[in-house]
C-alpha cells in the first residue's frame, strides 16, 4: 500500500489525533474517512480488506472500526484495528461502548487498544443488545453515560477520543435542547471532535452546529464530522433507519421507492443510481458549508464510496479494483 502523500502526521506522529488529521489535509477539497465492521466470515473478511486496501490507496485520513453491543465483537475488533495498525497505512479509530461492561472490562478494553497500538478511540454509551431502540439499562458495576466513558478513557491512558452526535437528535433524548446539553457534556468531558450518526438532510447537521455554536461556542468549535451512507439498497436502508431512528427526507424516501419499482424484488441498479446521485448532491452542499471531513459508512464495500468521490473530483474514476456494492 502507498503512503498517504496529502496528509502530514503532526510531529511524525504514526498516529496523531484525527483533529490534526483532518486540519492537516493539503486535499483540494475536504478529507474523507470510512467505517468498517468487524466482519462475520471468511468472505467478509476478505471483502474488508480488499476495501481497506482501495480506501488506503485513495488516501482516506482515517477509519473507525465499530463495536457490537454489549462487546458481542470485542475479539474481532481488536483484531482488525491491530492489523489496520500492523499492516496498513491508515489511520484507526475504535470504537467503544459502555453497554453490558463493568468499569474493569472497560479498562481492560482501553489497555487493550493501546497494547496494539491504538490512539484514537471513539467513546459511545452504546444501545442494548438484541433490540437497538429498547430499554437501556446500565451495569450495576458500569457507566452511565458516555461523557463518564470518556473521562475513564482519559484515566487510563493518553488517548484522542472522539464521541457521537445526533444531528437529529438522539432518539432518548427529551428534545434539541436536551440533546445538545448531552453532546456539549461529552464534550466538555475532554472530546475532541465528534462524528455524527448518518443523515440525508444537510439542514439537520446545519442546526446541529448552529444549537452548539449558541451554547458554546468554545464547544462548537470542536470539529463536527458529518456521517454519511451512499444508499445502494432500499431494503437496507428502511432497516438501518429503523434501527438508527433517524429518517430519510420524503423527497429521497419517495425517489427511491419509484427506483426501486412494484415488483417483488427491487430494482437495485435504479436504486443504487439514485443513492449515489443523491449522496453526491449532500456532499457537494455540506462542502459548501465548511465541513471538516466527510466519514462514510461502507458496510465494508468500497465501489459505492469510491463513486461518490469520483463525482466530487476527490479521486480517480473508480477502476475494477474498488470492491462490489
Amino acid at each position: 500500500m502507498t503512503q498517504l502523500p496529502d496528509i502530514e502526521p503532526a510531529g511524525g506522529d504514526r498516529h496523531p489525533s484525527i483533529v490534526d488529521r483532518i486540519a492537516g489535509s493539503t486535499t483540494p477539497r475536504v478529507p474523507f474517512s470510512v467505517e468498517f465492521y468487524p466482519p462475520r466470515d471468511e468472505a467478509a473478511e476478505e471483502r474488508l480488506w480488499r476495501a481497506a486496501s482501495v480506501f488506503s490507496e485513495l488516501g482516506a485520513a482515517f477509519v473507525s472500526v465499530t463495536y457490537g453491543a454489549g462487546g458481542s465483537t470485542r475479539d474481532r475488533t481488536v483484531r482488525v484495528v491491530e492489523r489496520v495498525v500492523s499492516e496498513t497505512d491508515l489511520v484507526p479509530i475504535a470504537h467503544l461502548t459502555a453497554v453490558g461492561h463493568t468499569v474493569a472490562e472497560l479498562r481492560e478494553m482501553i489497555q487493550m487498544y493501546a497494547d496494539v497500538g491504538v490512539t484514537n478511540i471513539l467513546a459511545l454509551r452504546g444501545d442494548p443488545p438484541g433490540d437497538p431502540l429498547g430499554d437501556w439499562t446500565p451495569h450495576p458495576e458500569g457507566l452511565h453515560y458516555a461523557e463518564e466513558l470518556v473521562r475513564l478513557i482519559h484515566e487510563v491512558g493518553d488517548f484522542h477520543v472522539g464521541v457521537a452526535s445526533f444531528p437529529e437528535g438522539h432518539y432518548r433524548a427529551r428534545d434539541l435542547d436536551h440533546d445538545t446539553e448531552i453532546l456539549l457534556n461529552k464534550l466538555r468531558a475532554g472530546a475532541e471532535y465528534s462524528i455524527t450518526q448518518m443523515f440525508w438532510d444537510v439542514e439537520d447537521y446545519l442546526r446541529l452546529r448552529d444549537r452548539l455554536g449558541a451554547a458554546d461556542p468554545e464547544q462548537a468549535a470542536k470539529p463536527i464530522i458529518p456521517g454519511l451512507m451512499p444508499v445502494t439498497s432500499l431494503r437496507q436502508v428502511r432497516r438501518m433507519v429503523e434501527l438508527s431512528g433517524c429518517a430519510l427526507p420524503d423527497g429521497l424516501s419517495d425517489r427511491l421507492r419509484a427506483a426501486a419499482g412494484d415488483g417483488p424484488d427491487e430494482d437495485r441498479a435504479a436504486v443504487r443510481e439514485v443513492g449515489i446521485e443523491f449522496a453526491t448532491e449532500l456532499c457537494e452542499r455540506l462542502i459548501g458549508e465548511g465541513v471538516p471531513c466527510l466519514h462514510f459508512n461502507t458496510l465494508n464495500f468500497s465501489r459505492a464510496t469510491h463513486e461518490v468521490l469520483a463525482n466530487l473530483s476527490m479521486v480517480p474514476s473508480p477502476g475494477v479494483g474498488a470492491s462490489r456494492t
